[in-house]
């Protein structure tokens, strides 16, 4: 608990929902962010497994796109959570949605890559 005579930004930084990389749980938010093409791959991943490829491929691009590996828990954008990150991410993304989804697709044969070098290995 934060004391009344606290640091403001230090109590919005405990409250905010940030994570490490994209969290799956933020996808169905991101529903109405783009187009018609963006909605029917966010409707088609928004309620699978999280450790489904198409999820794991999501996340992926979702992390790429808003350079989730370099956000900490002391920036702007860790203190807005991931929710807002995600679709001001989405919106400053100068591409369109066919561009989006083929950053998907890239994901998804990387993610399908990895996955089979590494059951090679075990």
């Amino acid at each position: 608990m934060v004391a009344k005579n606290s640091n403001p930004s230090l109590a919005n930084m405990i409250k905010c929902e940030t994570e490490l990389l994209f969290p799956s749980y933020v996808i169905p938010s991101l529903l109405n962010t783009r187009g018609e093409r963006w909605e029917l791959l966010v409707k088609e991943i928004a309620f699978l497994e999280t450790d489904s490829l198409e999820v794991l491929a999501f996340t992926l691009t979702m992390a790429r796109i808003g350079n989730c590996v370099f956000c900490n828990s002391s920036s702007y954008r860790a203190m807005q959570g991931c929710h807002q990150c995600a679709r001001q991410a989405l919106n400053r993304f100068r591409g369109s949605d066919d561009d989006l989804v083929d950053l998907y697709i890239a994901a998804k044969i990387e993610v399908v890559d990895y996955l089979e070098k590494k059951s090679k290995h075990e």
